[in-house]
């Protein structure tokens, strides 16, 4: 019973994310979740209490994830430059996996004035990235002079954008295009940071 619950669930959450990323969070309807999931109206109370908790435990999840995913690729033993080039392909490689979950998570996450109430979620992620500039600084790979918390809002940043700029269609995002951005910010990020 517990693993249909879990399936259940499951596929109440991806189709939520085919909705919100056709439909846009604002317009979708608890009932346009149910309907793509093929269950009655009724049942997506029974796993949560609204259509804002489903995008909260969308978020939630996915961050977790990627917190998780950070957290060892700081713990490993490599360079810098490895580290930043592992962090930027899980997190651009992304959009190949899951572009409607990408694209939903940028319109209606990451532009969302609710984000400050989410930045617990979201500090793990930049605290792993910290102590990975932080340990390479330790080791000497990384300048004297750096800030390895703006250095890692900065890596972070130059991410996150590019992959706006693939939910807004202002950049190609193919596979292509994705291993050249994660070189392009490996690069860019490492050249500025190494001693």
């Amino acid at each position: 019973m517990a693993e249909q619950t879990t399936d259940r669930r499951r596929e109440l959450l991806d189709a939520a994310v085919r909705v919100f990323a056709a439909k846009g969070f604002h317009a979708s309807r608890v009932g346009d979740i149910a309907e793509d999931a093929g269950v009655a109206h009724g049942l997506l109370y029974h796993y949560f209490r609204s259509k804002e908790e489903v995008l909260e435990t969308i978020f939630r999840e996915v961050w977790q994830l990627l917190a998780a995913d950070t957290e060892r690729i700081a713990q490993s033993e490599v360079p810098l430059r490895e580290q930043l080039r592992r962090f930027a392909r899980i997190y651009l490689g992304s959009w190949l996996v899951t572009p409607e979950l990408v694209a939903v998570l940028v319109r209606e996450v990451a532009r969302s004035p609710d984000l400050g109430s989410r930045i617990d979620d979201v500090r793990g992620v930049f605290v792993s990235l910290q102590r990975m500039i932080e340990a390479a600084q330790a080791r000497g790979e990384v300048r004297p002079d750096c800030n390895p918390r703006l250095a890692a809002w900065v890596v972070y940043g130059a991410l996150e954008e590019i992959l706006t700029g693939w939910v807004l269609g202002q950049l190609p995002g193919e596979e292509a295009d994705v291993e050249h951005a994660v070189a392009t910010v490996v690069d860019v990020a490492h050249s500025g940071l190494a001693a």
